[in-house]
């Protein structure tokens, strides 16, 4: 027998739900505005009305801003699965789409949408001035699955059940200095030289590290006095000089600039990533595809 759900017993909006919970998940009425694209007294008042509406105080404010009260943490997880179920509820609905015109949001490194996307960007706009592109330049891989982007490229392959990938021409990225830097190494520029020279980081992790002695450089964190993870700065100061730097050869070899370090290079994978669901949508598949035929 079906049961069914009693609809009069329900008497709060969403929109104020989904307030609640970016609230929540950001920790503060002011990301959470950015995040929604509103201002902070409107959010306000939406979690203020909410917390009206059932009945229970949701946050209290503590010494490192909002926190959620028992009522708030227990209400947390279930406005989070609605949040879920509307994100499948839109990616649905967005996978149904059979017109070439409207948003799609790419995705990709800081190095990729400055160096590598914006021919393609004019190319595809030539062809469909109907779709319009939303770039988003992060270090950071958007979750396609809560609708960050519609499409990313990427530097692994994806592995959640719910996104398709595609493996686009493989990078190489190689060391490069400016010449007056390698001036200061010697004559002759050498491993040994290199061991001793100052290199720019994109973290203070050991990845470029490890990566380097792999490869027979022997270095430390002493060799990185100088950290930044924007691939663009970290570009421009290795043009400036400021020490050796890394970045894919379409763009290295391409820089008056700069020369080559040795020999040496790192081998990077690329895909091209996007929600199953999403794939059906014949604008975001149109992009997809001329984004793997260019990459590809």
């Amino acid at each position: 027998m079906r049961i069914r759900m009693d609809w009069r017993g329900i008497n709060f909006d969403w929109n104020r739900a989904r307030a609640f919970l970016v609230t929540a998940e950001e920790g503060s009425l002011s990301a959470a505005a950015r995040a929604l694209g509103m201002t902070q007294p409107t959010l306000g008042r939406q979690v203020t009305a909410l917390e009206d509406e059932l009945g229970v105080a949701l946050f209290e404010r503590g010494g490192r801003g909002l926190e959620l009260t028992p009522s708030g943490l227990d209400l947390v997880e279930h406005v989070r699965a609605m949040g879920e179920a509307a994100g499948r509820l839109s990616l649905s609905a967005s996978g149904q789409s059979s017109t070439l015109e409207g948003n799609v949001c790419i995705s990709a490194t800081e190095a990729m949408a400055t160096f590598g996307l914006p021919s393609l960007i004019a190319e595809l706009r030539r062809a469909e001035p109907g779709i319009e592109i939303e770039l988003i330049a992060s270090n950071s891989a958007s979750d396609l699955k809560r609708r960050e982007a519609d499409i990313a490229i990427r530097a692994f392959r994806p592995t959640q059940p719910d996104l398709i990938g595609k493996r686009l021409a493989d990078s190489t990225a190689r060391l490069y200095a400016a010449p007056g830097y390698l001036e200061t190494l010697g004559e002759t520029i050498t491993i040994e030289a290199i061991q001793k020279a100052e290199f720019l980081g994109i973290s203070r992790g050991n990845q470029m590290i490890e990566a380097l002695s792999e490869r027979g450089i022997k270095v430390t964190q002493a060799n990185f006095p100088v950290i930044t993870e924007n691939h663009i700065v970290h570009w421009e100061l290795t043009r400036a000089g400021v020490g050796i730097g890394v970045m894919p050869e379409e763009v290295g070899d391409a820089e008056p600039d700069v020369v080559r370090v040795l020999d040496t290079s790192f081998d990077i994978e690329l895909w091209l990533v996007a929600h199953r669901e999403l794939r059906t949508s014949r604008r975001v598949r149109r992009v997809f595809d001329f984004l793997a035929e260019k990459l590809s």
